[in-house]
């Protein structure tokens, strides 16, 4: 039953991966598109960071009665897993995505490399919602983890939009391409359920997130790079808030899960 849970929470990101089928549409339409998946991961920033300073906080109330170690373990993975996520990203994208071009410049990054970076992001994200998951089954709680599947489906599907918009902007993917941005996404929820009705750990959980969120950090600041292009500036605030909202509400699901 854990199995199976895990592996519809993952197959869900493809829910919102047919939208990049589109035909090119106009200008503005593609920058309000890029604009709302800049805000539905600007909300997944906001709520990692948030979920992985708790149990860092929880340890620094314990550590102010004489036991640090869980504190500065703790600390150190999160600090670690953002450096990560955020630095092997800016590594990656330069020495294999970015080809540099004639006088020493760069290639701007293409909407393909775009969105498999921002899979990848999503992927981190999502191995820890597989955590959730695991640990809820494996504590006997099925009804619980059965809900959580519900919200996380909501949410993932939110999610592939943000893979799938910034392509609405070039070539059409093919579906293969998308089964390949689903999988690095939504694989590693099941990876994730697997693990967590196996182990309970704080620092894996602790560690992934901040790596999440390292990686979507820097994929935000690409999507905001591409959104100035446009000079819509008042549509992709627009955009912005309503790809914020969206994650927003989505997430209040699994809040009312107890996630």
């Amino acid at each position: 039953m854990t199995v199976l849970l895990g592996a519809i929470a993952g197959f869900t990101i493809y829910l919102g991966l047919p939208i990049a089928r589109l035909k090119q549409s106009a200008r503005t339409w593609q920058a309000f598109l890029n604009a709302v998946a800049t805000g539905i991961l600007v909300f997944l920033f906001w709520d990692i960071i948030t979920k992985a300073t708790e149990p860092i906080e929880s340890a620094l109330i314990t550590a102010q009665q004489g036991n640090v170690t869980v504190f500065i373990i703790l600390l150190s993975l999160f600090a670690g897993g953002f450096g990560i996520g955020l630095l092997s990203l800016a590594y990656f994208e330069s020495l294999f995505l970015r080809r540099t071009a004639k006088g020493g410049r760069l290639h701007e990054i293409n909407q393909v490399q775009l969105a498999l970076l921002i899979a990848v992001g999503i992927g981190l994200h999502n191995f820890s919602e597989g955590l959730a998951i695991g640990q809820a089954s494996r504590t006997g709680a099925i009804s619980l983890a059965t809900i959580l599947i519900i919200g996380f489906g909501l949410h993932n599907a939110t999610e592939g939009f943000g893979i799938a918009a910034p392509l609405t902007s070039g070539n059409r993917p093919s579906w293969a391409f998308l089964g390949l941005v689903g999988l690095i996404a939504g694989g590693p929820t099941f990876l994730g359920t697997i693990l967590g009705y196996s182990v309970q750990s704080e620092s894996v959980f602790v560690l992934f997130l901040a790596m999440a969120a390292g990686s979507i950090f820097y994929v935000v600041a690409e999507l905001l790079n591409v959104g100035r292009r446009f000079q819509l500036r008042e549509l992709a605030m627009w955009g912005i808030f309503l790809g914020f909202l969206a994650g927003y509400g989505t997430d209040l699901i699994l809040t009312w899960a107890g996630a």
